[in-house]
């Protein structure tokens, strides 16, 4: 069993960190009846779902993804960028520390979890307003002993690493050639996003199918040409707050 962590919404969601997004007003319940529809399409595709409890006062904090990020060996708690979202990361931490062994990113390295994209034994970390190179240089001597090789991709125009491409699969990524310097990535297969749909390179591959949001029907035709499955959820109110599908959860 696939387990998935995830936090339900803040009552003040509205008051979240925005950065490459002009503020628009959220539909509260709305997007608390979103979350809990992707809550269903994480358990749809064989998660165990742990759901922490909302955190009044933290309005990002349905963003569990950019707390932590997880390895077959341990899990590593980061350090954010946004000073009101250092306040998240203990409650996860106690969430993870029944299934890995943690290791924490200490001042003053900050990473969000959102920039984080693990393709095997490679670790690409996004050069954003969010993560440092002193980031970059903890990880690397913290995950030596287990035998991972990081880098720092320069990214352009978006929040994250993670808005800019992500994994479809063990060789192929989703991307959006604009945003990353994607010499780092010539390696792997790509499906690039529709030119129409700039945020569309997000994607979240859990057992044998692809969580994606509705909001990028051209996109989502182009990965199904290629043989996927996808499970769709809308997200269009967390996308107000620059969320997408790998944001909401933590998959061990």
């Amino acid at each position: 069993m696939t387990l998935a962590i995830t936090r339900k919404i803040s009552p003040r969601f509205n008051e979240c960190e925005l950065t490459h997004i002009s503020r628009e007003p959220i539909n509260l319940n709305l997007a608390r009846q979103q979350h809990a529809n992707y809550v269903l399409a994480l358990q749809a595709l064989s998660c165990e779902v742990i759901e922490l409890p909302a955190e009044k006062d933290l309005p990002d904090s349905v963003f569990v993804e950019d707390t932590a990020f997880i390895l077959p060996e341990i899990a590593i708690i980061t350090r954010p960028g946004a000073d009101s979202r250092k306040p998240e990361i203990e409650s996860v931490a106690q969430a993870l520390a029944p299934h890995r062994k943690l290791l924490r990113v200490h001042a003053p390295a900050t990473v969000d979890g959102g920039d984080v994209l693990i393709l095997g034994k490679n670790i690409f970390i996004g050069n954003s307003t969010r993560s440092n190179s002193a980031a970059v240089n903890q990880i690397q001597e913290l995950l030596k002993p287990y035998g991972y090789v990081v880098a720092h991709v320069e990214l352009r125009d978006c929040l994250h690493l993670k808005s800019a491409l992500t994994k479809v699969d063990d060789q192929t990524l989703l991307i959006n050639p604009n945003w990353a310097d994607v010499s780092h990535f010539k390696q792997f297969d790509w499906i690039e996003i529709d030119a129409a749909e700039p945020y569309a390179a997000n994607c979240l591959p859990i057992n044998g199918q692809i969580l994606y949001p509705t909001d990028f029907p051209k996109t989502a035709q182009k990965l199904e040409a290629h043989g996927y499955k996808l499970k769709q959820v809308d997200l269009s109110e967390l996308a107000k707050a620059e969320g997408a599908v790998t944001c909401c959860s933590l998959i061990v």
